[in-house]
């Protein structure tokens, strides 16, 4: 809205997902393993991530797509998921 310099659409939104994707489903038992659980979801949002603004495309992309088996990667024991094919 006008006169709100304070907002940012694109934080918020990234204080969204954090939450809704990742922070909401934890027991987080004290700084420590809040840290942890940011630290594993930035690198998830990274690396691992599609992104729908970027046409489904990860934002640290240096992988090119290779044939080869589908394997699964998790994070935070399983919570967050990527799907990639291994190198051939």
């Amino acid at each position: 809205p006008p006169r709100s310099p304070n907002l940012n659409a694109f934080a918020e939104r990234f204080v969204l997902s954090m939450k809704s994707e990742c922070l909401d489903r934890l027991i987080l038992f004290g700084e420590r393993s809040l840290r942890r659980a940011c630290t594993e979801y930035l690198r998830h949002y990274h690396a691992e991530r599609n992104h729908q603004g970027l046409d489904n495309n990860l934002i640290d992309s240096a992988e090119t797509v290779a044939k080869g088996e589908i394997k699964c990667a998790e994070r935070l024991g399983g919570l967050l998921k990527y799907y990639h094919r291994a190198a051939a």
